[in-house]
């Protein structure tokens, strides 16, 4: 018997039982009953996205964040032009890669990354690129926790004329934003993992109608071709896939879906997530531990803290030794100073953040970390 354990980490999140049943089912992807149930999935994932009917679309494309972030930098962004990158974390790093692979030349705008980027740094910046036509955000940065809000960055790129590319992986769902609120907004992406408590599998996108055909054709790529997702999606009545899809995933994320309006929706989730951030953030203070991030600026997705600089610290044993006593953290630092991440999302609460706060509590005095604060 395999023992249930805590997964803490900004994704994959912990699930619920009836949707990780839904990988137990084989499912033609073609059958007409799927394609009956992933149509009435397509509406519902655009108004989460505060998109309107007959003007935006939700665009499935199967695979990992980085790939949907990819097909929409290649879908909107012409190739050969600017897109400036709000760079203040590891995954805006990893963007502009992918924005830079794919043969667009990014303009970076680099801040502290624990720190959310100023509108008036922002607005800048487009003052001195006059060239850059699009304006690509991290939402949710997960290496660190800060929140680059495009209910607050948003206006400022509308101003300037520019169109904005919203990496929402990590955030979607819980931070709030409407696109019918955004015109400047061409995409906003993000994936069945996190914070809709989906599984692994699939990435998407909404975006408006027009833009997608204004856009045909400068992907420069069939696979990761937005426009072409949507064109296919015409033809085939709005329930077919172009390559084979990761479909259990689908029919767990309807699933996973029809939870999370249950619960409340966006308001009623973010609710519960601040809770748990809250209750994470002040139990790691508690423990001795330094926040990477100041609770003026802290998000709801996960709550970092700087590695002790004890002599005795071992973020690999720490990390096993949480393991061991059924929490699983993330082992790595991505961050530009040594830390380590607690996740605050997925399908838990306030008792399960005791719970993991209490197991750290003994492995730090096993392990004999006495001295837990940042240098």
């Amino acid at each position: 018997m395999v023992t249930p354990m805590l997964l803490l980490i900004p994704g994959p999140v912990q699930t619920r039982p009836e949707v990780r049943a839904c990988m137990a089912e084989d499912i033609a992807p073609w059958d007409e009953d799927f394609i009956a149930e992933y149509a009435a999935m397509r509406p519902r994932i655009v108004q989460i996205a505060g998109g309107l009917a007959g003007q935006h679309v939700s665009l499935p494309l199967p695979g990992c964040g980085h790939m949907v972030i990819e097909a929409a930098i290649r879908t909107f962004v012409p190739a050969g032009e600017k897109v400036l990158v709000v760079r203040n974390g590891g995954y805006a790093e990893r963007l502009a890669r992918l924005a830079s692979a794919a043969g667009r030349v990014v303009v970076p705008l680099d801040g502290p990354d624990n720190v959310p980027m100023a509108p008036e740094i922002l607005a800048r910046a487009l003052e001195q690129n006059p060239d850059c036509g699009h304006v690509a955000i991290v939402v949710s940065e997960t290496g660190t926790g800060i929140i680059n809000d495009p209910e607050v960055l948003g206006p400022v790129i509308a101003a300037a004329g520019r169109r904005m590319i919203c990496d929402a992986v990590s955030g979607f769902g819980v931070v709030p934003f409407r696109m019918a609120d955004h015109p400047e907004c061409d995409v906003v992406v993000f994936t069945s993992n996190k914070c809709l408590e989906g599984l692994p599998g699939f990435g998407f996108a909404v975006a408006p109608i027009a833009r997608l055909e204004a856009c045909r054709g400068q992907a420069g790529s069939w696979a990761l071709d937005l426009a072409d997702v949507y064109d296919h999606a015409l033809r085939s009545g709005w329930g077919s896939f172009r390559f084979t899809p990761a479909v259990q995933a689908l029919r767990a994320f309807g699933k996973a879906m029809a939870i999370y309006e249950a619960e409340g929706g966006q308001p009623a989730r973010l609710a519960r997530y601040s809770r748990n951030r809250d209750v994470m953030y002040a139990g790691l203070q508690a423990l001795g531990f330094t926040p990477y991030v100041a609770p003026e600026f802290q998000g709801p997705i996960i709550v970092n803290v700087y590695q002790p600089v004890d002599p005795n610290w071992n973020l690999a044993t720490f990390q096993r030794g949480m393991k061991a006593r059924g929490v699983i953290l993330s082992d790595f630092s991505s961050t530009r100073k040594p830390s380590m991440r607690f996740g605050c999302i997925g399908a838990i609460g306030e008792e399960d953040i005791r719970f993991a706060l209490k197991q750290a509590e003994a492995v730090l005095e096993a392990m004999r970390v006495g001295t837990r604060a940042a240098a």
